[in-house]
Order: C-alpha cells, then structure tokens, then sequence
C-alpha cells in the first residue's frame, strides 16, 4: 500500500494488471533488500527511462512465475521492470482496461 499522504493517490503500479491504464503521479523509490542500487540510485534510472509525472502509462504484460517482470507502454515506448522496482511508481488509474486514455 502507498502511504503518500497528499490529496491526489493513487496506487502502485506493482498492483497493476495487464490492461491498466493511467497517468503516473510521482515516482518514490524505496530500498528493497537484495537489490544492489540505492533509493537514490533507482530513481535517478526510473527517470531516466521517461517515468515521470504525467507520463501516460498501460500494462501490457506479467511474467509467468510471480508476475515478474511486468512489461509496460510509457507514452510512445516499451519498458520491462520488476515489481519491486514497479512499487517505487505511483500511478492514478483513471482508465482501466480498454479505455481511451
């Protein structure tokens, strides 16, 4: 669960299922254990990639053993990545499943 507490939430695009679409809010990257990179570091990367606020986002894939990795459309592009580093994105999912965005 997201524990943002401003007006606009949202959930966690590591909750999301194919189909889900929407628009991301923020990016907050937390430290997940195991993984090599820093909060810091994960979201320098996510930024990078185009995972920014109002970017237009759908679910388009899961992985067969744990839903992992997801795969997603991020405006006009194609992006895999873990749930975990998924939970760092925080996405309103105004459209779901088919609809126009």
């Amino acid at each position: 669960m997201s524990c943002i507490d401003e007006d606009r939430t949202g959930r966690l695009l590591s909750e999301a299922v194919p189909g889900d679409r929407g628009v991301i809010l923020r990016v907050h990257p937390h430290t997940h254990a195991g993984d090599p990179l820093t909060a810091e570091e994960l979201e320098r990367r996510l930024l990078e990639l185009g995972f920014v606020e109002g970017a237009a986002i759908e679910v388009l894939h899961q992985g067969l053993f744990g839903r992992d990795p997801m795969a997603v459309r991020l405006d006009d592009m194609r992006v895999a990545l873990r749930r975990h580093e998924a939970a760092s994105i925080e996405v309103d999912f105004a459209v779901r499943n088919g609809g126009g965005a």
